[in-house]
């Protein structure tokens, strides 16, 4: 069942001709809308060593708490004793901002890894998970890469440098479905869609699957959709409760079981650079990251036994 078959488009749809098809032939299945990853992301590799997962969060529209994501799951997973790294691929720097840091007075950001090839390892802040930290420069870098021959793999080689040292790479993408997306989705194993509860947030997983298709044909055949996480949760709204209602029905076990409900806690952390676990250790904010973090690390026997 397709997302669309919810959020129809009356009047699109073409009249019967006196050339249809007979009734008796059977039409074709519909696509799924989202593309599950295809297989688990924890394989260990040729010598029993765990592959790291790099997991990319993405959705084109803004303010879905990508970045809140990105950090809150990163320090999560490092609490269970993970090494993790996150990397700020948006322009915006709110992920380095959120680690105290000030965008405007870094020397040397991702823009300089994508564009200059110099070391990841250069720009790696350690804080309370390692990042690899971005800068205003970053806005220029899909202008710089376009004209460079294997433009959409400069993330995928510059991540060969460090993806041993580390159990999860976490990317916080910025929103729109461009080069620096499109980098992040060829690094990948897996996808990781934060949506806010709200009906127009639900519209723009066609156009992010449609992306990812493209990717999977044309540079990483095994990059799919990890989960669906629901984010700015409000249970005494009906808005929200049908906006989960509409995700469950189309996406089934992709959607992860944990709700990000609405807080000021995830906007007050930042200001003191860190995280919400640091922040507030034991409040609910914290606890929901904890949650997801057990549903990404064990998956569908993790929803299964919620």
């Amino acid at each position: 069942m397709g997302l669309m078959r919810l959020l129809p488009r009356p009047g699109n749809r073409p009249e019967p001709s006196g050339d249809a098809v007979p009734e008796s032939t059977p039409e074709p299945a519909p696509e799924p809308v989202l593309t599950a990853v295809p297989e688990p992301l924890s394989r260990p590799d040729v010598e029993g060593r765990a592959v790291t997962r790099v997991i990319a969060l993405a959705n084109q529209k803004g303010g879905v708490a990508k970045t809140t994501t990105t950090l809150n799951l990163g320090v999560a997973f490092h609490e269970q004793g993970h090494r993790v790294l996150i990397v700020d691929l948006d322009p915006q720097g709110n992920l380095t901002m959120s680690q105290g840091m000030n965008p405007d007075a870094i020397e040397r950001s991702m823009f300089d890894v994508l564009v200059h090839r110099i070391p990841i390892s250069d720009v790696i802040e350690h804080r309370e998970v390692d990042i690899a930290v971005a800068s205003i420069d970053l806005a220029g870098a899909e202008l710089a890469l376009s004209s460079m021959i294997g433009r959409e793999r400069a993330l995928e080689k510059a991540l060969v440098e460090v993806r041993d040292h580390y159990d999860f790479v976490l990317i916080d993408t910025p929103p729109s479905l461009g080069l620096l997306t499109i980098n992040a989705f060829v690094a990948a194993t897996g996808v990781i869609v934060p949506v806010q509860c709200e009906y127009l947030s639900l519209r723009g997983l066609v156009q992010l699957e449609n992306t990812l298709a493209m990717v999977r044909e044309n540079l990483n055949p095994h990059v799919g959709v990890e989960g669906i996480v629901a984010t700015m949760y409000d249970g005494r709204t009906l808005h929200s409760r049908e906006a989960i209602e509409i995700l469950e029905e189309n996406f089934g076990d992709l959607v992860f079981r944990t709700r990000i409900r609405k807080t000021v806690r995830y906007a007050e952390a930042p200001v003191k650079g860190s995280s919400v676990l640091k922040y507030d250790p034991t409040g609910p904010a914290a606890e929901a990251y904890r949650e997801l973090a057990k549903e990404v690390l064990h998956g569908a026997e993790a929803r299964e036994h919620a």
